[in-house]
């Protein structure tokens, strides 16, 4: 089965429950449009969660990188100090 079909199908079982629902005056929010938009907002929700972790993992990348360019400015005056007493 396709995944067109299948797709289609679950969609029309949504509908139809929705539909069922509503005659017994339980609810008229479950339909495929409702579903979508709930799928939709979840889907940027945690596009903005990505995001906003991929900016913390890039800031401490930037402060790992300076203190690792701080530390080998501070030290390789030392470590050329040290080379030149054992050569």
């Amino acid at each position: 089965m396709n995944t067109q079909k299948l797709i289609n199908t679950a969609l029309n079982g949504l509908d139809n429950l929705g539909f069922q629902l509503d005659q017994y005056g339980i609810t008229s929010k479950v339909n495929r449009h409702n579903l979508i938009a709930l799928v939709m907002l979840e889907q940027k929700r945690l596009e903005g969660e990505w995001d906003s972790l991929q900016a913390r993992i890039d800031g401490q990348k930037a402060r790992i990188e300076r203190l690792a360019n701080t530390l080998e400015s501070r030290l390789r005056p030392l470590l050329d100090r040290a080379a030149k007493l054992r050569g």
